[in-house]
């Protein structure tokens, strides 16, 4: 996922608006050459200039100034064929070093550890201390007459420089590759073809497949050109379509791409949607999903002109550059299509908190205004003579925490139980949840060593007092996994706010992996599980014999993937009821899992050790619960503790994106694959239908102002 931050300005424009270059300087630091003869070196996290230099007013810069690195200058061309060089202590560029060459300059690129780069507009290229040692030098011509430079850029290969540039002539474009050190030329033609337009910008791209070189055509198409640096030129370069921007029927004027990373670009001068009526907008695409990411408007309008340095994104428009920084972060179907954040609902929280002060310095620096613990069933109110004529009981007499304590490490589970119901009911302390924490270690300690004492019954009575935590015993769950302790570990779903997502995963698995007659032996809390999984119910679909499989696909599913039919909202397009395809019991367990909380960074990892049939099962009860939502005009299901659908399909988009080859491959998974498949294209159509009839209520609705009919009205709208 892409996200653009809050912008702020870097420094004023003209009036009209343009730029000759924004360059890197270095960490934090911009050079920006104005149209005019201006340079000026901005620090960008201060927005104030380090130092600014002007040529005469006779005089015009030509091309961006850029730094070199190598030697702390900076290099300007100014009058096409005057080259000019100084540092930061250098105050009037006039007596800076000067030196005039004998054809007009195109563009200086510079390269990280290597000389800067002098490209002509003849197409030739020298690098600069070459060029500085004899600047009367004679420059050859490389392109053709009337052959004018539209782009140019450099790269290294294996540590040599490479200058590529694009020409354009009678409306054809060909793409130069120069490796300077072999002195070696490639051309290539590009192909733009009558139904893209003409070539707008370009941008180089360095993904795992190699060197790819993207374009925006005027129609809003952005194409890519896979290049081979080591192969011969060609006639004309393959290219296929990266993405396609929305209403681009008319020409672009003024456009620019940049490649942020390897799956995300971002695009000024073009809408961002078909309802936008703003062209100068700012956009950030994920070229993998063809999502949009993030955009920005600019109504004042902007010249087409983008670059990017250090997570920032430089964009002149009106009369100011704005500097607007952007995260991007890894893309996978989880992020695209689910959320990160699971809703209000299935957050749990603690009643009480730790007193670590009184844990560190002991009971005399607790706090005397804190609330005791109550226990959950309060003592009712009696008038003082009765209770100074009641007589207590052995069984009610009160225990002190050493007495439970030294009884954990030796008594019966009966003997303990009985002993924490008195302690609890008596405890009086603010640090009880320290306490509860403490007897709850002693036991899991006690049951590493004895493999027999297990005290089920005294665990889910501190559970069930609401104040335990994960992190206050990290082992009771792995102890809890080690018994096969369904129940308990149903509890801890739901009162834990912080199990790890390593921990959720393991449940996970347990609950897919356990058998149906272990399940039926156990105790669970089922909720409302009844309301929605009903067995009785068969299958309308028979299911259909696959007898002839070619190369692991099935001619009749795919016969059967066409949305050209009737559409609905629900699961009907595969005109299958579905009956739930685990036990009452395992459907209660898989719920927890859902509704826990987790971070899809961590649990992406951890959902991969799922095998296949446990990503099968599970697939096909998340498939189910989607359906039975969508079975009710509200979507949602009754009761509680019921998984919402927002949570149903980040699961499910969490699981295919852990999942997706293995998926694929697998035979067993190929019918449910295919029926996701099909449903998500008809879901997609039938979205696409609702967005048009919306732009025709919206188009009816400016053409037809409101007008106040009364108060009861009935009106008939007719959409042809």
């Amino acid at each position: 996922m892409a996200r653009l931050c809050e912008e702020f300005t870097l420094c004023g424009l003209p009036s009209g608006g343009a730029l000759g270059g924004v360059e890197s300087a270095g960490p934090d630091r911009v050079i920006v050459t104005h149209e005019d003869r201006t340079v000026t070196v901005y620090k960008v996290s201060d927005q104030k200039p380090l130092g600014s230099w002007t040529v005469k007013q006779t005089q015009k810069i030509s091309c961006p100034a850029v730094y070199n690195s190598h030697t702390g200058e900076y290099v300007v061309v100014h009058d096409h064929k005057v080259l000019r060089i100084w540092k930061d202590e250098d105050v009037n560029l006039e007596k800076t070093f000067k030196a005039t060459v004998t054809a007009d300059i195109y563009q200086i690129h510079t390269l990280p550890d290597t000389e800067p780069l002098v490209l002509f507009e003849r197409g030739s290229v020298r690098q600069l201390d070459v060029l500085l040692s004899a600047p009367q030098q004679e420059i050859g011509s490389v392109l053709s007459k009337d052959e004018v430079i539209r782009w140019s850029d450099t790269l290294l290969e294996a540590g040599s420089p490479v200058v590529l540039l694009v020409t354009e002539k009678d409306g054809m474009f060909h793409l130069y590759v120069h490796k300077l050190n072999l002195n070696i030329w490639h051309k290539f033609k590009l192909d733009s073809g009558e139904e893209n337009g003409c070539p707008l910008c370009f941008v180089l791209s360095f993904k795992q497949e190699g060197i790819v070189l993207m374009c925006l055509y005027s129609s809003g198409c952005i194409y890519k050109m896979p290049l081979s640096l080591n192969r011969n030129s060609a006639e004309i370069l393959p290219q296929s379509l990266l993405l396609k921007l929305p209403s681009c029927k008319d020409s672009l004027d003024r456009a620019a791409i940049l490649v942020l990373d390897e799956t995300h670009i971002a695009v000024l001068g073009a809408p961002y949607s078909q309802h936008c009526t703003v062209k100068d907008c700012l956009s950030i695409w994920n070229t993998r999903f063809q999502t949009l990411q993030a955009w920005k408007e600019f109504p004042e309008g902007s010249c087409g002109q983008l670059w990017c340095y250090c997570e920032k994104l430089f964009v002149p428009h009106g009369k100011v550059l704005t500097v607007i920084p952007f995260t991007c972060e890894t893309s996978s179907l989880a992020t695209v299509l689910g959320k990160l954040k699971q809703p209000d609902a299935a957050v749990k929280a603690i009643s009480t908190v730790v007193n670590w002060n009184t844990l560190l310095h002991g009971e005399l620096a607790a706090e005397p205004e804190q609330t005791p613990y109550t226990p959950a069933e309060p003592e009712p109110r009696r008038n003082l003579r009765s209770r100074r004529s009641q007589v207590l009981s052995p069984q009610s007499q009160p225990v002190s925490l050493d007495q439970v304590l030294a009884e954990i490490q030796t008594g019966t589970k009966e003997e303990i139980d009985e002993q924490l119901k008195l302690l609890l009911r008596n405890l009086q302390k603010p640090n009880i949840q320290l306490i509860i924490a403490q007897i709850a270690t002693i036991l899991v300690s006690r049951y590493k060593t004895q493999v027999k004492f297990y005290p089920q019954k005294v665990l889910v009575n501190i559970l069930k007092t609401r104040m335990l935590s994960y992190s206050l015993c990290p082992d009771l769950m792995a102890v809890a996994m080690d018994e096969a302790d369904y129940s308990l570990l149903q509890l801890c779903l739901q009162l834990f706010p912080d199990i790890p997502e390593a921990v959720t995963c393991a449940c996970l698995k347990l609950f897919l992996s356990a058998n149906d007659s272990d399940l039926e032996k156990i105790t669970v809390d089922l909720g409302s599980v009844a309301s929605y999984v009903k067995f009785n119910r068969s299958s309308l679909r028979a299911e259909k014999k696959m007898e002839i499989v070619e190369n692991g696909c099935s001619p009749l599913l795919l016969e059967e993937d066409s949305c050209d039919g009737k559409e609905t909202h629900g699961p009907s397009q595969f005109d299958v009821k579905l009956t739930c395809p685990v036990s009452l019991k395992r459907a209660a367990l898989l719920n927890e899992v859902l509704l826990s909380s987790y971070s899809e960074a961590f649990l992406l990892p951890h959902l991969k050790d799922l095998s296949v049939p446990q990503v099968v099962l599970f697939l096909q009860y998340v498939q189910y619960l989607y359906a039975k939502h969508c079975e009710t005009v509200n979507i949602k299901l009754p009761g509680k503790r019921i998984p919402t659908v927002s949570q149903v399909l980040d699961w499910l988009s969490l699981l295919l994106d852990a999942h997706f080859m293995v998926l694929v491959m697998a035979t067993e998974a190929r019918e449910l694959i295919t029926h996701l498949h099909k449903f998500i294209r008809s879901q997609v159509k039938f979205y696409s239908q609702l967005s048009k009839i919306e732009g025709s209520l919206q188009n009816l609705r400016r053409l037809k102002p409101q007008t106040s009919d009364g108060l009861y009205s009935i009106e008939v709208i007719k959409i042809f």
